[in-house]
């Protein structure tokens, strides 16, 4: 197992910078999983479970009373990083990007406490989830037969935020994010001369009728409950031989509404029209749904404990009006057990989820560990 050496008095952030410095991407984070096994096994927390590929669980039982599932990820991105801090990813072209390196070690330290400092009812199990980035991970959870979803009667999760103050909760009822889903559409025509392109079928006219009419059905006001983004990110056509006529084109969307019934009902008005616009240009077409999320829907009495917790540790609770609008897959999760996942602000200077320079801030981890221990002393305690 490669590893980095690095000197820290803070033994949680030392974890921390060893899983930033050795990142993994979604379904490959076998040597995270260790490292997760390891680390807690130096604090005697030894009752890990493998579920899904590379996931374990760590259930905690104290007594009677409901079962809480808290989940952290712990997948990277395919995002070379241009830090240049002890603890940079030594894995070209890899890095952890949206903080999933401080989410796993939340979950750890949550599961030290768990241990260190029992509950008097109730039970929690520590989910750590890979493969959240793709889409992938909750399904394969969910599917897994040493998962028993019936188990749960609850379940919560975090993301860190930045550009929100240090320590401050973010909250929201409802949709919390959306669903999204990417779509693939190949169209095959028919080559031909470039000079005589009327004896062939070039999909280009059809490309840019779609892009249009993706514009056209958008509803880009996220203060809308019809909200639907229909986002071009790839388009390739033909080739570069400058005397044919294109016959094979294929572009890439990516689409997301607030709820899981407008994005059905937008998926399908989307790609009834795509069809109708590749037989007006006589075109064969075969479309592909890939890195599929569910709305995260946030169950109010969840929601309710989430904002007792942080006021009864004295933090700052904001109330977001809209939901974040990026896909989170533990969306699947809240639409098969009671759940709500929250915000973590992690400082207003803090670059963006997603960009080359992101690095999560260890300041908040112990909130983390406090939040989540928090939320399973009130869910867990009504007998």
């Amino acid at each position: 197992m490669p590893s980095l050496r690095i000197k820290s008095d803070d033994e949680r952030s030392l974890n921390r910078k060893q899983l930033h410095a050795n990142p993994e991407l979604s379904g490959k984070e076998q040597e995270t999983q260790q490292r997760i096994v390891s680390f807690l096994k130096d604090f005697g927390v030894n009752s890990g479970k493998e579920v899904g590929q590379f996931g374990l669980i760590y259930p905690f039982h104290f007594g009677t009373g409901p079962h809480l599932l808290i989940r952290v990820d712990i997948d990277a991105l395919p995002i070379q990083e241009i830090n240049e801090f002890q603890h940079k990813s030594i894995v070209e072209g890899v890095s952890h990007k949206c903080g999933h390196d401080g989410h796993t070690t939340i979950g750890v330290g949550l599961a030290v406490r768990l241990k260190n400092e029992p509950l008097k009812h109730g039970k929690v199990t520590v989910l750590f989830q890979p493969a959240e980035e793709i889409g992938e991970g909750a399904k394969g959870i969910l599917e897994d037969p040493n998962f028993n979803i019936e188990e749960y009667d609850y379940t919560v999760a975090l993301h860190n935020i930045p550009g929100k103050k240090m320590h401050e909760i973010l909250w929201k009822k409802d949709n919390f994010t959306p669903a999204v889903k990417s779509l693939i559409i190949r169209l095959t025509g028919k080559t031909s001369h470039a000079a005589e392109p009327l004896k062939g079928f070039n999909p280009s006219y059809a490309v840019s009728e779609i892009i249009q009419t993706a514009l056209d059905q958008e509803e880009t006001d996220e203060k809308h409950n019809n909200y639907n983004l229909i986002t071009p990110v790839f388009t390739q056509v033909g080739s570069k031989d400058y005397g044919i006529s294109a016959g094979f084109g294929e572009i890439h969307f990516t689409i997301r509404s607030w709820t899981q019934e407008k994005m059905d009902e937008a998926s399908e008005l989307f790609l009834s029209k795509v069809k109708s616009i590749a037989l007006k240009h006589h075109l064969e077409v075969v479309t592909e749904y890939i890195a599929e999320f569910a709305s995260n829907m946030n169950d109010h009495c969840v929601v309710d404990q989430i904002v007792k917790s942080g006021n009864e540790l004295g933090l700052r609770t904001f109330l977001k009006p809209e939901p974040f609008p990026w896909g989170e897959d533990f969306g699947l999760f809240t639409q098969n057990i009671p759940g709500a996942m929250f915000g973590l602000g992690s400082g207003e200077a803090t670059p963006a989820l997603h960009n080359p320079d992101y690095d999560y801030p260890d300041e908040i981890t112990e909130t983390g560990i406090n939040m989540f221990y928090e939320i399973a002393i009130n869910t867990c305690k009504h007998v």
